[in-house]
Order: C-alpha cells, then structure tokens, then sequence
C-alpha cells in the first residue's frame, strides 16, 4: 500500500482538470493497491469503501446470479474508475469487482472523500459529474447485455 502524489493523481483521466488544491485534498486518502488475476477488489453487499482509479491492467464489473455466477456486467480498464456505492447510503456495494489480470489501482477513501464533497461544493459538484457519466456507461453496458439476451432466445 503507497501513498499516491496529488501529481500522479492529477494524471488519471478520471481527475484530470481537478484543482491543485482539490488534488492535494484527495491525495490525503489516496493509496495505490495492487491485485492478482482473479483476485476481487471488492464483492456485492460488502462495504463501500472507496472510489477506485484503474492505472494498469482490466477490472471485470459483475453481478452474482444464482444459478450461473459471476456475470460481467463491463470491463473496467487503465484510465478509468470504479466504485461509487461510497458515495450512496447505505454505502454497501452493488457489484463484484474483479481483476482480470494484475490490476493496480488507486483507491480513494470513501468516508473523508463523502465529508469533502459536502463541505467544499465545487470539489463535490466535479466529482459527480464524473461519476455520472461513470454510472451512465455502466448502464448502457446492462442496456447492451439486456438486448443481448433477448436476442439469443
């Protein structure tokens, strides 16, 4: 676990145009994570913990089902970020995340990263903005995969 420089997080696309000073703010709970093929960041109804930045390597989004497993919902690649559950009472995950390959990525603390955005405005409006269009990918991945199936009967 390393800390993270407000520079090299100034770097991920994700916080890209991200004040210095918004930037320095993040990099107080940012750390750089590293995971194994296969290995899960995180799994559905646990805890959110945080908002995760992909620096290298895929990271496969999926929902459990009970009769096939772990079905992926999107990949997850370099650039881009997961997890937003931190951000959504009641803070418990909606899916599994797991590495498709060695992954690193930034995590950022979800708690102090919540308190930040309801006190400093501008830093909250940037970040869900973001997240928005995170969410929107999400769901035109579920869109495709829906019509997919409907195909296939």
């Amino acid at each position: 676990m390393t800390k993270v420089p407000p520079e090299v997080l100034g770097e991920h696309p994700f916080l890209q145009n991200l004040s210095p000073e918004h930037l320095r703010t993040l990099a107080a709970w940012s750390r750089e994570l590293e995971f194994g093929r296969g290995e899960l960041l995180f799994r559905e109804g646990g805890p959110a913990t945080g908002l995760y930045l992909v620096r290298s390597g895929r990271v496969s989004v999926e929902l459990h089902t009970p009769d096939r497993g772990p079905a992926p919902v999107q990949t997850v690649g370099p650039g881009e970020a997961v997890g937003w559950s931190w951000l959504i009472p009641p803070h418990r995950l909606r899916f599994d995340g797991r590495a498709l390959e060695p992954t690193r990525v930034i995590l950022i603390d979800g708690e102090p990263l919540r308190a930040a955005c309801e006190s400093d405005p501008e830093l909250g409006f940037h970040l869900l903005r973001r997240l928005v269009g995170m969410l929107a990918g999400r769901l035109e991945a579920a869109r495709l995969q829906i019509l997919d199936m409907f195909r296939r009967r």
